[in-house]
Protein backbone atom coordinates (compact mmCIF):
# COMPACT_ATOMS: atom_id res chain seq x y z
CA UNK A 1 0.00 0.00 0.00
CA UNK A 2 1.82 3.52 -1.37
CA UNK A 3 0.94 6.10 1.58
CA UNK A 4 0.93 9.27 -0.14
CA UNK A 5 3.03 12.29 1.82
CA UNK A 6 1.36 15.34 2.50
CA UNK A 7 2.91 19.00 2.07
CA UNK A 8 3.39 18.73 5.86
CA UNK A 9 5.62 15.81 5.88
CA UNK A 10 7.81 17.36 2.61
CA UNK A 11 7.91 20.87 3.88
CA UNK A 12 10.05 19.73 6.94
CA UNK A 13 12.50 17.28 5.23
CA UNK A 14 13.00 19.70 2.77
CA UNK A 15 14.25 22.47 5.49
CA UNK A 16 16.07 19.41 6.83
CA UNK A 17 17.87 18.93 3.98
CA UNK A 18 18.82 22.14 3.01
CA UNK A 19 20.31 23.01 6.85
CA UNK A 20 22.13 19.76 6.60
CA UNK A 21 23.50 21.49 3.24
CA UNK A 22 24.90 24.39 4.91
CA UNK A 23 26.17 22.43 7.69
CA UNK A 24 28.18 20.54 5.36
CA UNK A 25 29.35 23.50 3.79
CA UNK A 26 29.76 25.09 6.75
CA UNK A 27 31.97 22.05 7.98
CA UNK A 28 33.73 22.17 4.53
CA UNK A 29 35.02 25.78 4.73
CA UNK A 30 36.02 25.69 8.30
CA UNK A 31 37.90 22.06 7.00
CA UNK A 32 39.98 24.31 4.56
CA UNK A 33 39.99 27.07 6.31
CA UNK A 34 41.73 25.31 9.15
CA UNK A 35 44.28 23.49 6.49
CA UNK A 36 45.20 27.46 4.84
CA UNK A 37 45.63 28.58 8.32
CA UNK A 38 47.94 25.70 9.26
CA UNK A 39 49.59 24.96 6.58
CA UNK A 40 53.53 25.12 7.41
CA UNK A 41 53.92 26.58 3.82
CA UNK A 42 53.21 30.13 3.50
CA UNK A 43 49.88 31.01 1.50
CA UNK A 44 48.47 33.69 -0.01
CA UNK A 45 45.34 34.69 -2.20
CA UNK A 46 45.57 37.98 -4.16
CA UNK A 47 43.32 39.57 -6.61
CA UNK A 48 44.23 41.37 -9.93
CA UNK A 49 45.77 44.34 -8.92
CA UNK A 50 48.12 42.62 -6.98
CA UNK A 51 46.38 43.02 -3.64
CA UNK A 52 46.67 40.95 -0.80
CA UNK A 53 43.57 38.90 -0.03
CA UNK A 54 44.16 36.09 2.58
CA UNK A 55 47.29 34.94 4.27
CA UNK A 56 47.90 32.44 6.58
CA UNK A 57 50.39 32.08 9.86
CA UNK A 58 53.49 31.22 8.05
CA UNK A 59 53.05 34.01 5.42
CA UNK A 60 52.48 36.41 8.00
CA UNK A 61 56.10 35.11 8.91
CA UNK A 62 57.78 35.59 6.10
CA UNK A 63 56.29 38.93 5.86
CA UNK A 64 57.17 39.98 9.27
CA UNK A 65 53.68 41.55 9.50
CA UNK A 66 50.17 40.70 10.86
CA UNK A 67 47.63 39.97 8.81
CA UNK A 68 45.61 42.72 9.82
CA UNK A 69 48.07 45.01 8.51
CA UNK A 70 48.55 42.80 5.03
CA UNK A 71 45.34 42.68 3.23
CA UNK A 72 44.32 44.97 1.10
CA UNK A 73 47.85 46.14 0.70
CA UNK A 74 50.11 44.74 -2.84
CA UNK A 75 51.91 41.77 -2.30
CA UNK A 76 55.29 43.65 -2.77
CA UNK A 77 54.65 46.75 -0.54
CA UNK A 78 56.39 45.19 2.52
CA UNK A 79 59.64 44.90 0.63
CA UNK A 80 59.65 48.62 -0.66
CA UNK A 81 62.78 49.64 1.27
CA UNK A 82 64.19 46.80 -0.77
CA UNK A 83 64.40 47.57 -4.56
CA UNK A 84 66.02 44.20 -5.86
CA UNK A 85 63.66 41.59 -3.79
CA UNK A 86 60.99 44.55 -5.08
CA UNK A 87 61.39 44.01 -8.63
CA UNK A 88 61.63 40.13 -8.36
CA UNK A 89 58.17 40.44 -6.54
CA UNK A 90 56.57 42.48 -9.30
CA UNK A 91 58.51 40.11 -11.85
CA UNK A 92 56.92 36.85 -10.41
CA UNK A 93 53.63 38.47 -10.36
CA UNK A 94 53.73 39.14 -14.11
CA UNK A 95 55.32 36.34 -15.02
CA UNK A 96 51.95 34.39 -13.73
CA UNK A 97 49.75 36.40 -14.90
CA UNK A 98 51.03 36.24 -18.30
CA UNK A 99 51.51 32.88 -18.13
CA UNK A 100 48.61 31.41 -15.45
CA UNK A 101 51.27 29.48 -13.67
CA UNK A 102 54.49 30.41 -12.46
CA UNK A 103 57.72 29.18 -10.30
CA UNK A 104 60.27 30.92 -9.06
CA UNK A 105 63.36 31.32 -5.94
CA UNK A 106 63.43 34.70 -4.56
CA UNK A 107 66.52 35.47 -2.65
CA UNK A 108 65.44 37.59 0.69
CA UNK A 109 68.64 39.31 1.95
CA UNK A 110 69.08 40.27 5.46
CA UNK A 111 71.76 42.33 6.67
CA UNK A 112 74.04 41.15 8.68
CA UNK A 113 72.30 37.53 8.64
CA UNK A 114 72.00 34.62 6.75
CA UNK A 115 69.96 35.15 3.38
CA UNK A 116 67.25 33.06 2.69
CA UNK A 117 65.82 31.61 -0.07
CA UNK A 118 61.93 31.30 -0.75
CA UNK A 119 60.38 29.11 -3.72
CA UNK A 120 56.91 30.91 -4.75
CA UNK A 121 54.84 28.68 -6.93
CA UNK A 122 51.87 30.36 -8.33
CA UNK A 123 48.65 29.85 -10.21
CA UNK A 124 46.05 32.49 -11.79
CA UNK A 125 42.57 32.28 -11.10
CA UNK A 126 41.97 29.51 -8.45
CA UNK A 127 38.72 30.75 -7.51
CA UNK A 128 36.87 33.45 -9.04
CA UNK A 129 38.97 36.58 -9.18
CA UNK A 130 41.44 35.15 -6.64
CA UNK A 131 44.50 33.86 -7.56
CA UNK A 132 46.96 31.63 -5.61
CA UNK A 133 50.76 31.87 -4.07
CA UNK A 134 52.28 29.25 -2.42
CA UNK A 135 55.54 30.13 -1.45
CA UNK A 136 58.20 27.67 1.14
CA UNK A 137 61.65 28.10 2.44
CA UNK A 138 64.29 26.33 0.22
CA UNK A 139 66.90 27.71 2.02
CA UNK A 140 69.14 24.55 3.04
CA UNK A 141 68.38 22.78 -0.46
CA UNK A 142 69.87 26.44 -2.15
CA UNK A 143 72.97 26.14 -0.11
CA UNK A 144 73.77 22.59 -0.56
CA UNK A 145 73.76 23.17 -4.16
CA UNK A 146 75.84 26.13 -3.43
CA UNK A 147 78.33 23.89 -1.20
CA UNK A 148 78.38 20.79 -4.06
CA UNK A 149 79.33 23.59 -6.57
CA UNK A 150 82.01 25.10 -4.44
CA UNK A 151 83.34 21.35 -3.89
CA UNK A 152 83.68 20.32 -7.49
CA UNK A 153 84.95 24.11 -8.64
CA UNK A 154 87.73 23.60 -5.43
CA UNK A 155 88.31 20.18 -7.24
CA UNK A 156 88.94 21.39 -10.32
CA UNK A 157 91.22 23.69 -9.22
CA UNK A 158 93.30 21.48 -7.30
CA UNK A 159 93.85 19.24 -10.27
CA UNK A 160 94.80 22.31 -12.47
CA UNK A 161 96.93 23.48 -9.42
CA UNK A 162 98.21 20.04 -9.08
CA UNK A 163 99.29 19.78 -12.82
CA UNK A 164 100.90 23.17 -13.76
CA UNK A 165 102.68 24.31 -10.02
CA UNK A 166 105.57 22.31 -10.88
CA UNK A 167 105.75 23.73 -14.55
CA UNK A 168 105.54 27.36 -13.55
CA UNK A 169 107.65 26.94 -10.19
CA UNK A 170 111.02 26.05 -11.98
CA UNK A 171 110.97 28.26 -14.49
CA UNK A 172 109.93 31.24 -12.00
CA UNK A 173 113.34 30.48 -9.48
CA UNK A 174 115.58 30.45 -12.52
CA UNK A 175 113.81 33.97 -13.31
CA UNK A 176 114.25 34.99 -9.76
CA UNK A 177 117.64 33.80 -9.60
CA UNK A 178 118.86 35.30 -12.34
CA UNK A 179 116.87 39.00 -11.41
CA UNK A 180 118.99 38.85 -8.12
CA UNK A 181 122.44 38.30 -9.93
CA UNK A 182 121.46 41.30 -12.21
CA UNK A 183 120.41 43.34 -9.11
CA UNK A 184 124.23 45.12 -8.73
CA UNK A 185 124.41 45.78 -12.39
CA UNK A 186 121.07 47.47 -12.71
CA UNK A 187 121.53 51.02 -13.77
CA UNK A 188 119.67 53.61 -12.19
CA UNK A 189 117.38 54.22 -15.66
CA UNK A 190 116.38 50.84 -15.50
CA UNK A 191 115.77 50.60 -11.46
CA UNK A 192 111.65 51.11 -12.01
CA UNK A 193 111.49 48.17 -14.99
CA UNK A 194 113.98 45.86 -11.97
CA UNK A 195 111.22 46.79 -9.48
CA UNK A 196 108.47 46.34 -11.92
CA UNK A 197 110.26 42.63 -12.76
CA UNK A 198 110.28 41.91 -9.22
CA UNK A 199 106.44 43.17 -7.79
CA UNK A 200 104.78 40.67 -10.57
CA UNK A 201 107.27 37.80 -10.01
CA UNK A 202 106.49 37.92 -6.50
CA UNK A 203 102.54 38.33 -7.07
CA UNK A 204 102.92 35.03 -9.69
CA UNK A 205 104.55 33.41 -6.61
CA UNK A 206 101.63 34.48 -4.61
CA UNK A 207 99.01 32.93 -7.18
CA UNK A 208 100.66 29.86 -7.02
CA UNK A 209 100.93 29.65 -3.31
CA UNK A 210 97.13 30.59 -3.49
CA UNK A 211 95.91 27.70 -5.88
CA UNK A 212 98.35 25.34 -3.90
CA UNK A 213 96.52 26.13 -1.01
CA UNK A 214 93.15 25.47 -2.23
CA UNK A 215 94.38 21.72 -3.85
CA UNK A 216 95.99 20.62 -1.16
CA UNK A 217 94.03 19.34 2.13
CA UNK A 218 95.59 21.40 5.37
CA UNK A 219 96.57 19.89 8.37
CA UNK A 220 95.56 21.92 11.36
CA UNK A 221 97.26 22.20 14.11
CA UNK A 222 94.96 23.76 16.72
CA UNK A 223 96.19 25.99 19.36
CA UNK A 224 94.29 27.53 22.08
CA UNK A 225 94.99 31.11 21.48
CA UNK A 226 93.57 35.03 22.65
CA UNK A 227 91.41 36.25 19.45
CA UNK A 228 92.88 39.41 19.76
CA UNK A 229 96.41 38.63 19.65
CA UNK A 230 95.98 37.21 16.48
CA UNK A 231 93.88 40.31 15.32
CA UNK A 232 96.35 42.74 16.44
CA UNK A 233 99.58 41.54 14.47
CA UNK A 234 97.78 41.12 11.67
CA UNK A 235 96.78 45.02 12.21
CA UNK A 236 100.28 45.71 12.83
CA UNK A 237 101.58 43.80 9.50
CA UNK A 238 99.34 46.22 7.52
CA UNK A 239 100.04 49.21 9.74
CA UNK A 240 101.88 50.90 7.17
CA UNK A 241 100.35 49.69 4.18
CA UNK A 242 97.52 51.92 6.05
CA UNK A 243 99.36 54.92 6.37
CA UNK A 244 100.41 55.08 2.93
CA UNK A 245 96.51 55.12 2.09
CA UNK A 246 95.69 57.72 4.55
CA UNK A 247 93.83 54.92 6.52
CA UNK A 248 93.10 54.43 10.27
CA UNK A 249 92.17 51.45 12.50
CA UNK A 250 90.06 51.74 14.72
CA UNK A 251 89.60 48.36 16.78
CA UNK A 252 86.94 47.49 19.90
CA UNK A 253 87.55 44.11 21.85
CA UNK A 254 85.37 42.95 24.51
CA UNK A 255 87.15 42.73 27.93
CA UNK A 256 87.41 39.11 29.12
CA UNK A 257 86.62 37.30 25.42
CA UNK A 258 87.16 33.66 25.81
CA UNK A 259 90.81 31.90 23.89
CA UNK A 260 89.87 30.13 21.02
CA UNK A 261 91.07 27.05 19.43
CA UNK A 262 92.42 27.69 16.23
CA UNK A 263 95.57 27.87 13.64
CA UNK A 264 96.93 31.20 13.80
CA UNK A 265 98.55 31.77 11.14
CA UNK A 266 95.86 30.28 9.05
CA UNK A 267 93.30 32.87 11.19
CA UNK A 268 96.13 36.26 10.38
CA UNK A 269 96.40 35.02 6.90
CA UNK A 270 92.08 35.95 6.35
CA UNK A 271 92.29 38.62 8.93
CA UNK A 272 95.30 40.61 6.11
CA UNK A 273 93.79 39.42 3.38
CA UNK A 274 90.13 41.09 4.74
CA UNK A 275 92.10 44.27 6.06
CA UNK A 276 93.88 44.73 3.12
CA UNK A 277 90.93 44.96 0.47
CA UNK A 278 89.16 46.82 2.77
CA UNK A 279 92.27 49.10 2.85
CA UNK A 280 92.60 49.19 -0.88
CA UNK A 281 89.00 49.95 -1.39
CA UNK A 282 89.15 52.76 -0.04
CA UNK A 283 91.45 55.15 -2.33
CA UNK A 284 90.83 58.47 -0.43
CA UNK A 285 91.54 56.96 2.78
CA UNK A 286 89.16 56.38 5.58
CA UNK A 287 88.43 54.60 8.72
CA UNK A 288 88.38 50.96 9.38
CA UNK A 289 86.40 49.73 12.51
CA UNK A 290 87.14 45.78 13.67
CA UNK A 291 85.36 44.59 16.62
CA UNK A 292 85.51 41.73 18.38
CA UNK A 293 82.91 39.96 21.06
CA UNK A 294 81.36 36.94 22.76
CA UNK A 295 78.29 35.50 21.70
CA UNK A 296 75.72 32.89 22.97
CA UNK A 297 76.61 28.96 22.51
CA UNK A 298 80.51 29.28 22.87
CA UNK A 299 80.90 31.30 20.14
CA UNK A 300 83.34 34.41 19.04
CA UNK A 301 81.88 37.61 16.55
CA UNK A 302 84.11 39.75 14.40
CA UNK A 303 83.10 42.40 12.21
CA UNK A 304 85.67 44.30 9.65
CA UNK A 305 83.89 47.49 8.49
CA UNK A 306 85.14 50.13 5.71
CA UNK A 307 84.10 53.05 4.29
CA UNK A 308 84.38 52.25 0.75
CA UNK A 309 81.90 52.20 -2.09
CA UNK A 310 80.39 49.54 -1.13
CA UNK A 311 79.20 46.49 -3.33
CA UNK A 312 76.05 45.61 -5.65
CA UNK A 313 74.08 43.02 -4.55
CA UNK A 314 74.98 40.72 -7.80
CA UNK A 315 78.64 41.20 -7.40
CA UNK A 316 77.64 40.26 -3.56
CA UNK A 317 76.61 36.93 -4.79
CA UNK A 318 79.45 36.00 -6.39
CA UNK A 319 82.14 36.99 -3.98
CA UNK A 320 84.45 33.97 -2.86
CA UNK A 321 83.85 32.54 -6.61
CA UNK A 322 87.46 31.56 -8.03
CA UNK A 323 88.55 34.33 -10.40
CA UNK A 324 85.87 36.89 -10.06
CA UNK A 325 87.04 40.10 -8.30
CA UNK A 326 85.63 43.16 -7.60
CA UNK A 327 89.46 44.82 -8.05
CA UNK A 328 91.55 45.63 -10.87
CA UNK A 329 94.24 43.22 -10.52
CA UNK A 330 92.67 40.48 -8.34
CA UNK A 331 92.29 36.96 -9.00
CA UNK A 332 89.55 36.52 -6.28
CA UNK A 333 91.65 33.58 -4.90
CA UNK A 334 92.39 35.26 -1.61
CA UNK A 335 88.27 35.78 -0.83
CA UNK A 336 87.94 32.41 -1.73
CA UNK A 337 90.74 30.84 0.46
CA UNK A 338 89.74 33.26 3.23
CA UNK A 339 86.33 31.12 3.01
CA UNK A 340 87.94 28.19 3.17
CA UNK A 341 90.11 28.66 6.23
CA UNK A 342 87.31 30.12 8.37
CA UNK A 343 85.15 26.94 7.24
CA UNK A 344 87.58 24.41 8.22
CA UNK A 345 87.64 26.19 12.04
CA UNK A 346 83.83 25.49 11.81
CA UNK A 347 82.89 29.33 11.10
CA UNK A 348 80.95 31.05 9.29
CA UNK A 349 81.68 33.92 7.25
CA UNK A 350 78.75 36.72 5.78
CA UNK A 351 79.07 39.93 4.06
CA UNK A 352 76.85 42.89 4.02
CA UNK A 353 77.49 45.55 2.06
CA UNK A 354 75.16 48.63 0.46
CA UNK A 355 76.61 50.67 -2.61
CA UNK A 356 78.10 53.61 -1.88
CA UNK A 357 77.84 52.99 2.05
CA UNK A 358 81.18 50.47 2.31
CA UNK A 359 81.36 46.96 3.54
CA UNK A 360 80.92 44.60 7.04
CA UNK A 361 82.42 41.21 7.00
CA UNK A 362 80.69 39.26 9.59
CA UNK A 363 82.72 36.13 10.84
CA UNK A 364 81.74 33.74 13.36
CA UNK A 365 84.09 30.93 15.49
CA UNK A 366 83.51 28.73 17.55
CA UNK A 367 85.54 28.56 21.19
CA UNK A 368 85.51 25.03 21.97
CA UNK A 369 87.76 22.51 20.62
CA UNK A 370 85.07 20.14 20.39
CA UNK A 371 83.11 22.31 17.99
CA UNK A 372 86.23 22.85 15.42
CA UNK A 373 87.01 19.51 15.76
CA UNK A 374 83.57 17.59 14.95
CA UNK A 375 83.10 16.35 12.01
Amino acid sequence: MEIEMGCDDVLPQMINAKVNEQIHNQECQQRYKRIFEDSIDGLILWDYQSRIVDINLAGEKLFHRSKKKLIGHFVYEPFNYQEQLRHEIIQHIENTLKYHHYTSTIAFHRKGGRSKYIECNSKVNITEGLNFTVFKDVTEKVELQEQLLKSETLHVIGELAAGIAHEIRNPMTALKGFIQLLEGSIKSEHAMYYQVITTELQRIDTIINEFLLLAKPQEIKYQKRDIKLIMGESIEILHAHALLHNVQFVTYYEDGLQPIFCEPNQLKKVFINLLKNAIEVMPKGGTISVSIKSREQSQIYISIKDEGSGISQDSLNKLGKPFYTTKERGTGLGLMVSYKIIEEHKGTVIIESEEGKGSIFHITLPTNLDDVLET
